[in-house]
């Protein structure tokens, strides 16, 4: 595989990922203006990114391919999470 093919397949590979910590990201700036963030969003979506990033990495060790949902719904699961945890939802 040369190093264009490998690129593609890293960036097809981390669009979940990125699509996700982005959606995730804009949704809470966008709509949960009431409440101080407790970091800003740049800073909020690089965590989501890394976190979608580790759980997909994760998936693919434990389940052996890419691409099945259990990986996803495990990404959107520690996504919202650690979301969560960014804004403090605790203290509602």
């Amino acid at each position: 595989m040369g190093p264009i093919a490998a690129l593609n397949h890293l960036l097809n590979f981390v669009a979940p990922a990125l699509a996700l910590a982005l959606g995730v990201t804009l949704g809470a700036y966008f709509f949960m203006k009431k409440r101080p963030p407790a970091l800003s969003p740049r800073a909020q979506f690089a965590i989501n990114l890394i976190v979608n990033c580790m759980v997909l990495a994760l998936g693919l060790l434990l389940l052996g391919r890419d691409g099945k949902m259990a990986s996803y719904a495990a990404m959107a699961l520690a996504c919202a999470s650690s979301q969560w945890l960014m804004a403090r939802g605790w203290q509602r």
